[in-house]
């Protein structure tokens, strides 16, 4: 793990290569990658490139091509009459889990929907100004796909914290694609968290290719108008890829914390939450601290605490890679650190909590107080967990229930309105060399 010290000299270069680093479009290419694209195409490919060259290959094939990168892909042969899940085997899947998995699963899921239901944006009364009327409606989008990752965990949270948002607004169909494990199968906690949160069909296929069939739609994989969800370097350049043929949700890169601690905060706190992001592998961790004693303190805990989990050797590299302590002169430097990186969690462990919220600016999700783990915010508080990464915080936001509202206004003017704002109409128009658009009132209006 890196120690940072602005009392050594200037940090601004540090931080800055620190946020150049934690970019999603930073160092994506590995030697693994290009192996496993000369594999694949024949020859080694960048991965925006095999990324179009699979969107390509689904949009002229269909399910042929699905068929072909799930086995190149995902290791697993399928036909496409296996990619969809059935109903007996969603129900199947409860018999599998734990009771007190499907209970947790639908206290997290009541808590998301209220919260969401809490936070929907309503229709405004009509604006009435010179005679004029204008009023706002919102719609739900009709369809849309959810990708939910696979790999080594189970991810069911992230059913529950993309589809239940899309439910509350109204969204017509749900779809949920997700990769199979090499035996060939879903996880049941997977497949219990989609019957929960009401989605419509699941899909066993991931990858660039599960993005390709849900924006162009195949005989079997259904076209959606927006695709949400979290997932690797490839189906991110893919959602950036597709963006314009259907509506994405954000370019999300790996998981992050910084965590703005000072020297009340619990050591074996710190050291667990930065741990648990460690255990996204990658996952960023970051300490911003003014207190030398608690950075030592964290060191300690986490070296002790790290021997107890079953993820460690993981851990182990992603701290070496993505992990950082920053000790700053003061508090102040830590909230200007934080507000220049724009964390996707950021953490607040001080004495003038307050005070320093005030001062933060720009984070995907902020947990304050020591009893505020980001792991609240995966999995039970409410708002969703899909964040901006990367510094993206700046200008976007968490997904929502409002994602997947679309705003239509509608305008009326009467004809003693349009009179009256005609001169000013036709000037502009003319202004910018529209003739035309200055006649359509001209024509109204001259009688």
């Amino acid at each position: 793990m890196k120690i940072l010290r602005s009392q050594e000299g200037n940090i601004t270069q540090e931080v800055e290569n620190l946020k150049q680093g934690m970019s999603i479009f930073s160092d994506t290419v590995t030697e693994g990658m290009v192996a496993k694209t000369k594999e694949v195409f024949g020859k080694p490919l960048s991965p925006a490139e095999s990324v179009r060259r699979v969107i390509k290959d689904v949009r002229e094939k269909g399910d042929e091509a699905l068929e072909y990168y799930s086995e190149k892909f995902e290791g697993v042969s399928l036909s496409a009459k296996d990619f969809r899940i059935e109903v007996s085997e969603i129900e199947g899947a409860y018999k599998k889990v734990s009771p007190e998995f499907i209970s947790a699963i639908k206290n997290a899921r009541e808590n998301i929907r209220v919260f969401q239901e809490y936070i929907r944006v309503r229709e405004p009364k009509p604006f009435y100004s010179n005679g004029a009327r204008i009023t706002v409606k919102y719609e739900a989008i009709e369809n849309v796909g959810i990708y939910v990752p696979g790999g080594s965990a189970s991810y069911p949270s992230t059913v529950l914290m993309n589809a239940i948002p899309a439910r509350v607004a109204g969204v017509k169909k749900i779809v949920v694609v997700t990769p199979p494990g090499r035996n060939g199968t879903i996880s049941p906690e997977r497949l219990v968290a989609c019957r929960e949160a009401n989605v419509d069909e699941v899909y066993m296929i991931g990858g660039v290719h599960s993005i390709a069939a849900l924006t162009f739609g195949t005989k079997t994989i259904p076209k959606v108008d927006k695709i949400v969800g979290p997932g690797n370097v490839f189906v991110t350049l893919a959602k950036r890829e597709v963006f314009g043929y259907v509506g994405i949700d954000m370019l999300a890169g790996p998981s992050e914390v910084l965590i703005i601690a000072d020297e009340t905060a619990n050591h074996a706190y710190v050291a667990a939450d930065m741990l648990s992001q460690a255990e996204h592998a990658p996952g960023i961790s970051i300490l911003v601290t003014n207190s030398g004693e608690l950075a030592n303190g964290v060191l300690k805990e986490i070296a002790g605490q790290i021997e107890n989990l079953p993820r460690s050797d993981l851990i182990r590299e992603s701290l070496d890679k993505f992990g950082f302590i920053v000790i700053t002169r003061d508090l102040n430097e830590a909230i200007a650190i934080s507000n220049t990186l724009a964390p996707e969690h950021l953490q607040v462990i001080v004495k003038n909590e307050e005070e320093v919220l005030s001062g933060l600016r720009h984070a995907g999700a902020i947990f304050a107080g020591p009893f505020t783990p980001v792991a609240v915010g995966d999995y039970v508080a409410g708002p969703s967990h899909v964040l901006p990464t990367g510094g993206t915080a700046r200008f976007f936001s968490g997904l929502s229930v409002n994602d997947f509202l679309k705003r239509t206004s509608i305008i009326s003017y009467s004809e003693e309105v349009l009179r009256s704002s005609a001169n000013d109409i036709i000037t502009i128009a003319e202004s910018e060399g529209l003739q035309a658009h200055a006649n359509s009132v001209r024509i109204r209006v001259d009688k």
